[in-house]
């Protein structure tokens, strides 16, 4: 059985994709959903705080927070990428 491009390729993101979900893994503390917050208002200034959903690792050492923007390229996603990661606190963009 041959395997055809879409089967090997991901899906393309249609731009601009409205709800689109970036969930940031990150050491607990103080401030770390505000830092989250920040970088991602930055990137995306439309940004509704009420999408956030932030939740705490079984032992508490980590917390998830998932937000939802308004994707418009895929620099804009990688910018936001790159300073999510330059900020020292995050561990994983998903």
């Amino acid at each position: 059985m041959t395997e055809t491009k879409s089967e090997t390729q991901p899906p393309k993101i249609e731009f601009p994709c409205e709800r689109y979900p970036i969930k940031v893994i990150g050491d607990a503390g103080e401030g770390f959903s505000d830092t989250v917050v920040e970088v991602i208002r930055r990137h995306a200034p439309d940004f509704d705080e009420t999408t956030l959903v932030s939740r705490d690792s079984r032992n508490g050492r980590f917390l998830s927070v998932q937000v939802l923007i308004t994707a418009i390229s895929v620099d804009q996603l990688q910018a936001i990428h790159v300073d999510l990661r330059a900020t020292g606190r995050v561990h994983m963009v998903l």
